[in-house]
């Protein structure tokens, strides 16, 4: 009897995943990243060099503020709301943020969160100038990232404690994009201009493997945040290399800009070390005008800072960039989250991250053992991968 080929899309006993080749730029650096990150890193993608999402940081204490004040002024409501951990150790304050997140996500914005933490020697509450902006010998550096020392233990206790309210996000099913440590290649934060793959690349890399490995956060996009770099008399910020951990650490490349410093050059170094991952404005002072936009397209999305929306940026000004064509604001957008079993196993899930992985570039193609043919599969090296045999 002749026998063809049998073109199938799953097989309930054999799946030949042909994956080579596959663009690795848009897919998230956590492997097993859940299905709502996944869908808000792609649609961040799909509108890169095309549109810029607009975005407000608010303060923990009042976690609506500044996005009231954008639509009182505009008529429209930043699409990323952002807030900050720094506060973590007040009493109701992280849980506070976990509702507030929990409502923004739900009502359909996107959540960014941060985190001025105090430097990990110390105890809360943090000083800001002592602590959080205080400075970290080289000694004590060297403690901070080797394990068993009593800073590191004391590190892995402080972000732990954080590690479980992203967790509760993750319960929820709520994408972050996770904004720790920024502004690294500035002199003004203890993590802040230790070059080198010792310096803040290991720190980075340290809270990568424990929020990813050991907790297994799995609904962090990962954002590696600097400063432009910057001359200013006590002040400076660094060239952005100096301080990079890798592009298999990183989801997307930020820059603060404060002080209206938009050089073309902060955005086309920060895309050419991103390599076709996605850049964008973490925080900034004074708002980008859209002739700036205009000839720095790729910023995925801006987040103004507390009330410099207010102290920094005329009302004018403000109403121009909410109103310039590119920019998106709440409600004129949509994330298509996917819609697979939330009660999946790890395995499912992995499959169905695979097929869409597979499915950007490639087809699958399989094929099913008939016994009642006498049809086998056997692997024929040089030839091809698979074989069918008759009876």
């Amino acid at each position: 009897m002749k026998q063809g080929v049998k073109v199938i899309l799953l097989s309930a006993f054999f799946i030949v995943l042909f994956v080579s080749k596959i663009s690795a730029q848009n897919k998230p650096v956590n492997r097993n990243a859940t299905p709502e990150a996944r869908a808000l890193l792609e649609y961040l993608y799909s509108i890169s060099g095309k549109k810029i999402l607009s975005g407000a940081h608010n303060g923990s204490r009042n976690m609506d503020q500044w996005h009231n004040y954008v639509e009182e002024l505009t008529g429209k409501s930043p699409a990323v709301w952002g807030s900050d951990f720094g506060n973590y150790y007040r009493e109701g304050n992280p849980e506070a943020i976990v509702k507030e997140s929990t409502k923004r996500h739900k009502d359909g914005y996107i959540v960014t969160l941060m985190w001025h933490t105090g430097r990990p020697q110390d105890d809360p509450p943090f000083e800001w100038k002592t602590s959080t902006q205080g400075e970290m010998s080289d000694q004590d550096w060297i403690d901070l990232t080797t394990p068993g020392t009593a800073i590191h233990n004391k590190w892995i206790e402080r972000v732990d404690t954080i590690a479980i309210y992203l967790k509760q996000l993750q319960d929820l099913n709520i994408p972050v994009l996770w904004r720790p440590y920024h502004e690294m290649n500035g002199i003004w934060f203890w993590w802040g201009d230790k070059k080198g793959e010792d310096g803040f690349a290991k720190l980075w890399k340290m809270m990568y493997d424990r929020y990813t490995n050991h907790h297994q956060l799995n609904n962090l996009i990962w954002v590696w945040n600097t400063n432009t770099p910057r001359d200013r008399e006590n002040d400076e910020a660094y060239a952005y290399e100096l301080y990079f951990p890798g592009l298999e650490y990183v989801d997307v490349l930020a820059a603060d800009v404060y002080h209206n410093d938009y050089r073309q050059e902060h955005h086309d170094q920060l895309l050419e070390l991103a390599e076709g991952k996605l850049i964008s404005l973490g925080e900034v002072g004074e708002m980008p005008t859209p002739e700036i936009l205009d000839s720095q397209p790729m910023w995925a999305w801006f987040m103004v800072w507390s009330k410099w929306v207010e102290t920094h940026n005329t009302p004018q000004k403000v109403k121009d960039l909410y109103s310039y064509p590119r920019t998106l604001s709440h409600g004129e957008f949509k994330v298509e989250n996917s819609t697979i079993d939330p009660q999946a196993t790890k395995e499912t899930i992995n499959l169905f991250n695979n097929l869409r992985e597979v499915s950007r570039d490639h087809i699958l193609f399989g094929h099913q053992d008939d016994p009642a043919y006498g049809i086998g599969w056997a692997y024929e090296p040089g030839k091809s991968d698979c074989k069918i045999t008759a009876g």
